[in-house]
């Protein structure tokens, strides 16, 4: 009995061992790969540099059309010249209104 005992009891102390030894493969791959795990953060870094890319990006274009905008300001721009520039880009005339086109200063400012 001396021998079974030994078998025993050795068997038990090394099923606690692979017991232990499966967990921790289990909580290691959970914590590399997945949901939560290490990739993931990686992963999710990546698209954090993106979006500070983008957001870089879109503050440049505001800035840019918030200076455009400010150009358009009645203290800096004559009226007269927004009027006629929004009229022609608009493709927009009066009731009353007649356009001359001069074919000259069309190929100038091409």
């Amino acid at each position: 009995m001396d021998f079974w005992s030994f078998i025993v009891e050795k068997s038990k102390s090394s099923a606690v061992v692979v017991l232990l030894m499966c967990l921790c493969g289990y909580f290691s791959y959970f914590a590399v790969k997945g949901d939560r795990g290490l990739l993931r953060y990686i992963y999710l870094q990546e698209k954090v540099v993106e979006a500070e890319k983008m957001s870089e990006n879109y503050d440049k274009k505001r800035e840019e059309l918030a200076q455009k905008v400010s150009l358009l300001s009645s203290s800096s721009l004559d009226l007269d010249l927004l009027d006629e520039r929004a009229r022609t880009v608009l493709n927009v005339i009066g009731d009353n209104e007649f356009i001359i086109i001069d074919d000259d200063t069309e190929e100038a400012t091409d």
